[in-house]
């Protein structure tokens, strides 16, 4: 439930990663942070650290949790200290529950109502988007109308990162089935509805036609199987198509999806490079991608992560042009560890850069054409330009 990215963290993960600064309007769960296959990692700052620091952390804070443990006192809370000391500003410590969460968002699933909602000027929280078949949706919530109130806690003025909190009950590890009660407001009339919460799946890749003969593929975040999807609206599209890759507000995710979705428009080759532990590692596209279509890729400021990887490869290659905004600077790799109790710990361990050997990591990739204002326009407009370029 997001108003343009329908995942947030999982619970308390906004303690560790800077997916809080973009996620302002999530209401859904488990946002990726460019996850790797398993024993690979995900995608990390500080490259001036030794290969030894990572493990040298992790060391920490498992002592950290296992002495806590010892103590009779929570394990996961002592790790997060330890975390919090160690100054890795994209680390993240999640409880047994709240990582089972994670993965299955990567896997496109999530518990929640079926809301998305960011917040106004003033302050108020409102309802941007309600999903097909959701609870919300049962009770009758359309967009535009004002969350007041989530289990009698007023939300006005509240950062949507705490409503997110609120009515996913993080205080109570709520799951499935629990209720939730919402203060609702529209065109002046207040009421309430008590919504149960449920399973939910969710779809990450939007395609539609534009006018002139253009296809616009959204994706929203990477989760599993959203580079095929990407790939197959490719293959779809009418023959000679423009394409718009809308990446805005892409929080990241599977870096294999990326890379798939790369597959999509590139004929094999270099995607991007990264180190776990100074171990330089490649990734590559498959052979047999679209490299005819005229391509244009959006981005913005939430564009982060795998999402940044993916843009990074296509303006290296010359296979896109992008247009938008300077996005998030989000180029890291987290490698999980599993804590004496069950719970995990995510610490930094290598970067990513793009083909061409530019880091991303704090400096974010400028768009080939930079504009605020009506993104999506000026990139109809350079698409219909090459389209007709001889």
């Amino acid at each position: 439930m997001s108003g343009r990215d329908p995942f947030c963290q999982p619970r308390r993960i906004r303690r560790g990663a800077a997916l809080t600064l973009v996620f302002t309007s999530v209401l859904v769960a488990g946002a990726a942070t460019g996850a790797l296959p398993q024993g690979e990692g995900k995608s990390a700052p500080d490259e001036a650290r030794s290969a030894a620091a990572p493990l040298a952390r992790h060391a920490d804070v498992a002592r950290a949790a296992e002495e806590a443990m010892a103590d009779g006192k929570s394990p996961v809370e002592a790790a997060r200290r330890a975390v919090s000391r160690s100054g890795d500003r994209w680390a993240a410590v999640y409880s047994r529950g709240e990582y089972e969460e994670f993965e299955d968002a990567l896997d496109g699933r999530y518990t929640g109502v079926g809301l998305w909602a960011g917040s106004e000027r003033d302050g108020r929280v409102e309802v941007t988007k309600v999903r097909a078949g959701s609870p919300a949706a049962g009770a009758g919530i359309r967009p535009g109308d004002l969350l007041r109130s989530v289990d009698g806690e007023k939300t006005d003025g509240r950062p949507v990162t705490e409503v997110v909190s609120l009515l996913r009950g993080d205080a109570t590890d709520a799951p499935a089935g629990t209720t939730v009660r919402l203060g609702l407001e529209r065109d002046g009339r207040t009421w309430t509805e008590t919504l149960r919460r449920t399973r939910l799946s969710t779809d990450s890749v939007t395609v539609r036609e534009l006018p002139g003969a253009l296809t616009l593929i959204d994706v929203d975040t990477f989760t599993k199987n959203s580079g095929g999807q990407v790939r197959d609206a490719v293959r779809r599209a009418p023959r000679g198509a423009g394409i718009v890759l809308d990446l805005r507000g892409n929080s990241g995710g599977l870096v294999t999806e990326a890379v798939t979705a790369a597959s999509a428009f590139l004929d094999a080759g270099l995607v991007a490079t990264y180190d776990v532990e100074g171990e330089q590692r490649a990734l590559h596209a498959e052979p047999g991608g679209d490299t005819t279509r005229p391509l244009v890729a959006l981005v913005d400021g939430g564009t982060m992560s795998a999402a940044e990887l993916l843009t990074g490869a296509l303006q290296d290659r010359g296979r896109a042009l992008v247009v938008g905004s300077r996005t998030f600077g989000k180029g890291s790799v987290q490698m999980p560890a599993r804590l004496p109790d069950g719970s995990v710990a995510e610490l930094t361990v290598g970067h990513y850069r793009t083909p061409s050997g530019r880091a991303v990591d704090g400096r974010g990739i400028t768009p080939d054409l930079e504009t605020d204002e009506g993104a999506l326009q000026r990139a109809e407009s350079v698409l219909r330009g090459l389209a007709n370029h001889p």
